[in-house]
């Protein structure tokens, strides 16, 4: 066994602990990393960045067909093999070289293998081979350990060996047909994959599909992937899985139908991955949530924060990373007495995630979404409009595709004449979100967007549509 120390210790080397780790740095503190898996974590192998380099390819597909001579070039179907080969380049074969190296660069240690908390401001990793590193922290931990995929108590699902999201964007056979439980991000996502590959979908989405965004959105969804040919079932739950003798997934509904597959893909929610972390030395429930201040720091433990997905705050990839930039400065500035900016805003905190978050679901059509919705923003007290636009109707629909269907939403606080809210569905509309993002967080009146030209003809005019319909 052999003792380090270090200013900050970050059990985590996804981009949020990463992230963590590089803002400390910067900011004068002697950092060390804890990873058990792969340095990049979640999104670089199993998540965001495999997801969506496989659902590229169905997507380019698509809109190469909406435009008349490029149509006639697509003479066949997507290329499953090629789509695999390509996942694989995008996550380096799952080899973190170039992350180890990009650690070694920013100047943190890395230390593989299992950490716990072991003591006040102590973390003790376990290695492959079984020994052990006892690492001190003079200043403060944070724990960036993600979550994992929940597996819902459903009688017979555990013995029936269901994929999780790991599974379905790692996958190397692809199965002759695929059920999926769960119609949130991940199951819808994963289900536009698949019957771009052309294999037989069948989908239990109880409350339909992508319920935090506005109810068009998941519609639209749901009506492309059944125009696809998937199966969706909604209002029904599984009442019990099994395999059977010839290794096909038997699901029983709860309205009496059965559904067949191959494979059944599990897409029911997250889990936090802090059942083995040490959370009992400090107090904490090992398997919870961390709950933490705008800062990330975990309530009633001066030293430890949680950053990312671990504190339940917003599971996304991008807003964890924005967490980590606010609570590797701020533990860089506690360490060094200096002043924390921790006013709503400021430097030291994650004020957006209260507001301001920003999400893309890369299904066909896309959906685009920053802020409230409308049901939120009226059960938040605001006094809202909502603008409604066809997005087939703008000038650059036409030209960037033959068909092009779509639609976009703003929510205004009519009290103070700025944008809380947008929802963007259509083809490509991801790229577009920023925008809105920008004009939310910055409170832009309405009469100051006026003068915010959008170029012609590109999709961005809709922006110019919402403000005549608001009017002047």
């Amino acid at each position: 066994m052999s003792t380090r120390e270090y200013d900050l210790i970050v059990i985590g080397a996804g981009p949020v602990g990463e992230n963590v780790a590089d803002r400390a740095t910067q900011g004068g503190l002697r950092v060390a990393i804890v990873e058990s898996e792969l340095v990049g974590g979640e999104c670089s192998y199993w998540a965001c960045m495999p997801s969506k380099a496989l659902l590229r390819s169905g997507a380019a597909l698509r809109a190469a067909r909406d435009v008349d001579g490029a149509r006639q070039a697509m003479t066949g179907s997507i290329d499953v093999a090629a789509t695999l080969r390509r996942r694989d380049a995008v996550v380096h074969d799952w080899d973190d070289a170039s992350q180890v190296e990009w650690l070694q660069g920013a100047g943190i240690d890395l230390v593989r293998g299992h950490g716990r908390l072991s003591g006040e401001r102590e973390v003790t990793v376990t290695g492959e081979d079984g020994g052990t590193t006892v690492l001190t922290a003079r200043h403060a931990v944070a724990i960036s350990t993600g979550t994992a995929a929940l597996l819902p108590d459903i009688p017979g699902l555990r013995d029936a060996r269901p994929w999780t999201s790991r599974d379905a964007t790692g996958v190397r056979d692809v199965p002759a047909s695929l059920a999926i439980l769960g119609g949130g991000v991940v199951g819808s996502e994963m289900a536009t994959l698949f019957t771009s590959f052309g294999v037989p979908v069948t989908m239990i989405a109880r409350s339909g599909l992508l319920g935090g965004v506005e109810p068009f959105a998941g519609e639209a969804v749901a009506k492309a992937l059944t125009d696809a040919g998937a199966d969706l079932r909604t209002g029904v739950e599984v009442a019990r899985v099994e395999r059977d003798s010839s290794g096909q997934v038997v699901l029983s509904l709860s309205d009496g139908s059965t559904v067949r597959a191959a494979e059944i893909l599990v897409a029911t929610g997250r889990v936090p991955r802090t059942a083995d972390i040490g959370l009992e030395v400090v107090g904490l429930e090992p398997g919870a949530w961390l709950d933490v201040d705008d800062t990330m720091r975990v309530r009633g433990v001066d030293w430890l924060y949680g950053v990312g997905d671990v504190n339940h705050r917003v599971l996304l990839t991008h807003q964890g990373k924005y967490q980590a930039r606010a609570a590797g400065d701020v533990i860089a500035a506690r360490a060094h007495g200096a002043a924390v900016d921790d006013a709503p805003w400021g430097r030291h905190v994650a004020t957006a995630d209260h507001a301001v978050v920003p999400q893309v679901v890369f299904t066909a059509p896309e959906v685009a979404a920053v802020g409230h919705t409308e049901k939120s923003a009226t059960a938040a007290g605001i006094r809202t409009r909502v603008l409604d636009y066809d997005m087939s109707w703008v000038a650059g629909a036409s030209t960037f595709a033959d068909h092009y269907q779509g639609k976009a939403r703003a929510i205004v606080d009519e009290e103070r004449r700025v944008l809380v809210g947008a929802t963007f569905v259509g083809p490509e509309v991801g790229e577009m979100l920023h925008a809105a993002t920008i004009a939310i967080m910055g409170e832009v009146p309405i009469d100051r967007l006026w003068h915010a030209v959008p170029s012609y003809p590109t999709l961005s005019e809709v922006w110019l549509r919402w403000l005549e319909e608001f009017g002047r």
